[in-house]
């Protein structure tokens, strides 16, 4: 969902030898991959060349990615663990935009891909828009959020079931987060630069998730919130 050739925080701390290198093995495909994708186009390259490419069987690609389409955008993953787990560990009486906003600020601040902001953006974000199949895996992406995001309202609100407002409040959220990252990313792919974008980019989070939430209090929400200190 963001750029795989920025820096990534290193979460492996606990993790035993062999998932370590199970993850070096993945991020070393995705970043072949994205090399390749970058040079000649997704559609024109094959899951067996970038295989060959990062050295190693093309089963082993797809053990670590369902699908091509993942090898470039293999942010999926992380986004949906971050999200979810921002909204079922925020604090008391918050509406679940606003550890969402907190996450979407401090991602922003470390020019993390997931926080919308980057110098290579615009690379990144051509190879998209040169691919239907990527269009389409994006929608998908976006889907799979929202589908996350409402299972974790509805589990830490104690929703009862066909209650709309964790549909709608998943919705929103994920939906003011686009909104955001699609306005950014128009400016870097006109050629701004990050670092003139970035005052922009953090007000316009501001702006639109203080919008977010008061619209969600106007919904009620957060009944049922969860008792966080």
């Amino acid at each position: 969902m963001a750029s795989p050739r920025a820096p990534r925080p290193a979460p492996d701390d606990g993790l035993s030898l062999r998932e370590r290198k199970k993850r070096q093995t993945r991020q070393r495909i995705s970043a072949v991959a994205t090399r390749l994708f970058a040079a000649r186009g997704f559609d024109k390259v094959t899951v067996a060349e970038v295989a060959e490419a990062a050295e190693v069987s093309t089963m082993t690609v797809f053990n670590h990615f369902a699908r091509k389409e993942d090898l470039y955008l293999d942010r999926i993953p992380e986004a949906l663990e971050l999200f979810t787990r921002a909204v079922r560990e925020r604090r008391r009486g918050e509406t679940a935009a606003a550890p969402v906003r907190r996450l979407f600020l401090e991602l922003a601040d470390a020019r993390h891909p997931l926080g919308g902001l980057g110098d290579t953006f615009p690379a990144f974000w051509r190879v998209i828009l040169d691919s239907p199949a990527l269009r389409a895996r994006v929608r998908e992406a976006v889907e799979e959020l929202e589908n996350a995001v409402t299972e974790a309202v509805a589990e830490t609100a104690g929703a009862r079931p066909g209650d709309p407002l964790p549909r709608l409040t998943a919705a929103l959220t994920v939906t003011a987060y686009r909104t955001v990252v699609a306005t950014t990313t128009a400016r870097l792919l006109a050629g701004e630069r990050a670092d003139d974008a970035a005052p922009g980019h953090r007000a316009l989070i501001e702006t639109t998730f203080d919008a977010l939430e008061e619209a969600l209090r106007a919904l009620g929400h957060p009944p049922g919130a969860p008792e966080n200190p």
